[in-house]
């Protein structure tokens, strides 16, 4: 679900062509959209704060054969959240998962692979090293 939360919406509706056609759903839940609270930490181990609220769109369908799915992705795009809940409940039924993964899940997680290497490359080209001098003091 993180592979298909990140990835952007077009690149799962190219990965889906191949999985089509796909089977009848009906909306559960959603797609809605709403806020929620992002907690942060100081340096990543202090005590959580209140960071601020993100949109997040939200989506649960179920399929005709009974599997549901659910999907949580962030911002305002409601057929992203409504293909990422899809694929959650195709995920469940044990005839189509093998090719939801090999089609759609791998070919996405080396997508948002090479695109979080190239974020990291250029922030790590932009990092500052600060350094302390410890400064000589007189002795009198």
């Amino acid at each position: 679900m993180r592979i298909l939360a990140l990835s952007e919406r077009k690149d799962i509706e190219a990965a889906c062509q191949s999985l089509a056609p796909f089977p009848d759903y009906r909306l559960v839940r959603g797609p809605e959209i709403g806020m929620v609270m992002v907690q942060g930490r100081t340096g990543g181990v202090g005590a959580p704060f209140n960071l601020g609220e993100t949109t997040v769109t939200r989506c649960t369908l179920q399929l005709d054969q009974g599997a549901a799915g659910t999907a949580y992705v962030l911002g305002r795009d409601r057929r992203h959240a409504e293909l990422a809940a899809l694929l959650d409940a195709l995920l469940l039924d044990p005839e189509r998962q093998p090719d939801v993964i090999s089609i759609v899940v791998q070919p996405l997680a080396a997508i948002l692979r090479t695109r979080e290497a190239a974020q990291a490359q250029k922030t790590a080209a932009t990092k500052v090293e600060f350094f302390t001098m410890a400064r000589e003091t007189d002795q009198e």
